[in-house]
């Protein structure tokens, strides 16, 4: 098992990240999706829970021991400080939690690599812990074109979370493979190039 590659696989918001991992689950592929896991996490890891706690107080949980997101927001999405905090509490949960996942795939797992789906894995450092990692791409436009259509936000919103995000040249700058999904591009070649890459 020493042997099965971790790939990351990583975009900025809109860039159909999640719809190639989809693809990639189509084809057999185990993908561990790290922005679902940290929200979990949040609940069910006691840690996390009392490292979120010491930091926010006792406020940040409801009295059934849900996250009070609207407070938790409140303060984080007005401190940056605050916010790179509580990063920096979440990441290591969630490496703990994909490192339990990966020691538990089975041995006759039919391929040579999972993936690790992570919006900010370059901003969080995480991208060290993958053996490559594939950005996908999509333009600016696009992508804000896509989120509009599928969230009831603005687009004054949509812009300010890219602008959160590393710019796409740098993180495509740093990936050892990017797929190209604007529409024009055909997706499957892209993902059969990587697999027989890594394969």
């Amino acid at each position: 098992m020493s042997k099965l590659l971790k790939i990351g696989i990583t975009g900025g918001i809109g860039s159909g990240k999640s719809y190639i991992c989809r693809i990639f689950e189509s084809l057999g592929y185990k993908i561990y999706y790290a922005d679902q896991q940290a929200k979990s996490l949040m609940y069910t890891d006691a840690q996390l829970v009392a490292e979120v706690k010491d930091l926010l107080g006792e406020r940040a949980y409801t009295s059934d021991e849900k996250l009070d997101r609207a407070y938790v927001g409140g303060i984080v999405f007005n401190d940056p400080d605050k916010l790179k905090e509580l990063n920096a509490l979440v990441h290591p949960a969630v490496g703990r939690d994909f490192y339990r996942w990966y020691a538990e795939i089975s041995e006759d797992y039919p391929h040579s690599f999972v993936l690790k789906e992570a919006a900010i894995m370059y901003e969080s450092g995480s991208y060290k812990d993958a053996d490559a990692v594939i950005t996908v791409y999509a333009p600016k436009s696009v992508r804000l074109e896509r989120v509009l259509s599928r969230e009831s936000i603005s687009e004054e919103a949509v812009l300010a979370r890219m602008a959160q995000q590393w710019p796409e040249s740098e993180k495509m700058k740093r990936a050892d493979f990017t797929i190209i999904n604007d529409g024009k591009h055909h997706l499957l070649p892209q993902i059969r190039e990587i697999i027989r890459k890594y394969s």
